[in-house]
């Protein structure tokens, strides 16, 4: 049997799934948590690797000579050293669109967040305000409506439809700027450039992938062609954003506000800006994280897996 390791099994499954598919594939050793220098060792014997966040870079793949195939346990796999495993003939595969749906939920909430507060009435009733108030209703923010306001998607893929169509439900104007218009048309989405989707929207989502082309392409300059009035959101990957720049526009009020379920360092460092920023809403990247979506995630990793072992993989990278 083939043994396989999961470097870091606690963030997919924290214990309220079953490995057992898994269990079946092979000899299974799962860890919580695995750093870089421990990969190397935890996986010497192993033909077969699973990680979702822990690093398996050029070092580990050409230390760990048994191995075969990576499986990453998520959709993005800048975790793992491609050109590195491609060098040494190792297959990698990952699982697309399990949470399109989970992050497209996430992504409304947080921009439902920034339009209303919901949080921050709901303990102003708690600490008693309403009790103690003179008129029946009062708002502590500005509230927004989303019917007429436009919404700029960076990255029409799953997601990004999925984002669109809940904000074409809620009858907003939905303009995307993406690779592929020709390929990925969407009724009731108009195809922009990208300077044109932050200069013309109200709300800017991002749901394109992390490359070496867009790191921190969301900076100061940009910034500055958005509306006072606008709201970026991210839940892809946090070094689109730089952080001093975004943390600087808020504090400015270059922009009305941001919420964010991504950043370029987690767990964030203790000196990351954006935080303490004002109009700034934070979760700890938790988008993807809903049951259903670790369980189809899940099940892709045995599926993915199983697929390799029948000399018939998908999803390779």
């Amino acid at each position: 049997m083939k043994r396989i390791v999961v470097l870091d099994g606690y963030a997919l499954n924290p214990g309220d799934l079953d490995w057992q598919a898994l269990k079946a594939l092979g000899e299974v050793t799962v860890y919580d948590r695995t750093s870089v220098a421990e990969v190397p060792e935890r996986a010497k014997d192993a033909e077969i690797v699973l990680t979702n966040k822990a690093i398996v870079n050029s070092t580990a793949i050409n230390e760990l000579k048994h191995l075969e195939y990576v499986g990453v346990m998520a959709t993005g796999y800048n975790v793992v050293d491609i050109p590195a495993a491609k060098a040494k003939g190792i297959t990698v595969t990952n699982v697309p669109a399990y949470s399109s749906d989970s992050v497209a939920q996430l992504t409304f909430a947080l921009i439902l967040e920034l339009c209303h507060h919901v949080g921050l009435h709901a303990e102003s009733v708690r600490a008693g305000e309403w009790s103690r108030s003179a008129d029946f209703s009062y708002w502590k923010t500005p509230l927004r409506e989303l019917a007429g306001s436009t919404l700029g998607i960076v990255g029409l893929g799953q997601i990004g439809r999925a984002v669109a169509k809940i904000a074409l439900a809620f009858n907003m104007k939905v303009i995307a700027s993406h690779k592929h218009p020709e390929r990925d048309a969407m009724q009731g989405v108009t195809f922009t450039d990208l300077a044109s989707c932050f200069k013309e929207a109200d709300i800017v989502s991002l749901h394109c992938p992390l490359t070496a082309d867009n790191k921190e392409f969301v900076n100061a300059a940009l910034l500055k062609t958005m509306k006072p009035g606008a709201f970026l959101i991210n839940t892809s990957r946090g070094p689109l954003i730089n952080e001093t720049d975004l943390a600087r526009a808020l504090e400015e009020g270059v922009i009305a506000g941001a919420a964010l379920d991504v950043l370029s360092t987690e767990p964030p460092a203790a000196d990351n800006p954006l935080p303490a920023a004002p109009n700034t809403v934070i979760t700890p990247h938790i988008a993807w994280a809903t049951r259903s979506a670790r369980e189809r995630l899940l099940n892709g990793v045995v599926n993915n897996l199983k697929a390799y072992l029948e000399g018939k993989p998908v999803n390779v990278i």
